[in-house]
């Protein structure tokens, strides 16, 4: 019995080490004036240079902060574009940038009370996080590497990802076609700057560490100025609603059926 357990377990291990292998996301940094920013980039099967191809840029949450180019692929989004049968249906080149641990995507200051629960509060103005910088230099850049596709440039995001999509798209105005914001948020002030991107909204409707009214915020925001706006609320769902989004049938043929 005890070597069936061995055994068993061994495979287990064996099973989740296949499954996130994500050597297939090469390895690089980009540099601006001194600063580095990891990224990880996976190119579509038979990737011909010369052909143009659709940009995906990930923004991972703070969880998956630091230096090490690896953390941004794990929560099941690294995961999601290695299927064989999503990349053969929508071959695209794939990017996830690396926020620093000291630093954050968006601009948004956050606040702690006596309980321990944040509350964020996001400025819709002022200069961008040196991540974000680095971001949008890095978003610029990969049209001077490769080939992309103009009108089917994305952005996805989760948590803090999430708010830094909608503010990504804010700083590059014209550049998005469409984007996925999970249990992220943005200042409704900033909503008439992003209408022009066509967006899916993700939150979970118990969610703690960032409340859903963020997002409900947001989406009422784009609603009023006629912006493309889905939103998914999931019942019974905290802060891991990644996990649904990921799931969705519908999310990848819906980002990629997405043009400008």
């Amino acid at each position: 019995m005890k070597r069936f357990i061995y055994l068993s377990v061994f495979l287990l291990c064996v099973s989740v080490l296949q499954a996130q292998d994500f050597s297939k996301y090469e390895r690089f940094a980009f540099i601006q004036s001194g600063d580095t920013l990891p990224y990880r980039i996976l190119l579509p099967e038979n990737y011909d240079a010369s052909y143009e191809y659709p940009l995906v840029i990930f923004l991972h949450g703070r969880g998956e902060s630091g230096r090490d180019n690896e953390k941004q692929l794990s929560l099941g989004a690294g995961a999601l574009f290695l299927k064989d049968s999503l990349r053969k249906a929508f071959p695209a080149i794939v990017v996830f940038p690396q926020c620093a641990a000291d630093d954050y995507w968006s601009n948004v200051q956050t606040v702690a009370d006596k309980t321990g629960k944040r509350h964020f509060y996001f400025v819709p103005d002022g200069e961008p996080s040196e991540s974000m910088r680095l971001l949008t230099g890095l978003a610029d850049n990969l049209f001077r590497q490769y080939k992309i596709k103009k009108t089917q440039v994305y952005v996805m995001g989760l948590s803090m990802g999430g708010m830094g999509t909608f503010e990504l798209v804010r700083r590059k105005p014209g550049m998005f076609a469409a984007a996925v914001a999970i249990c992220g948020g943005a200042d409704p002030a900033t909503a008439d700057k992003i209408k022009q991107t066509n967006w899916w909204v993700f939150h979970g409707d118990r969610d703690e560490t960032v409340p859903p009214e963020h997002s409900e915020k947001i989406v009422a925001a784009l609603k009023k100025v006629m912006a493309k706006v889905q939103f998914t609320v999931y019942k019974g769902v905290h802060h891991n609603s990644w996990e649904k989004a990921f799931a969705e049938p519908g999310l990848l043929p819906w980002l990629f059926s997405n043009k400008k």
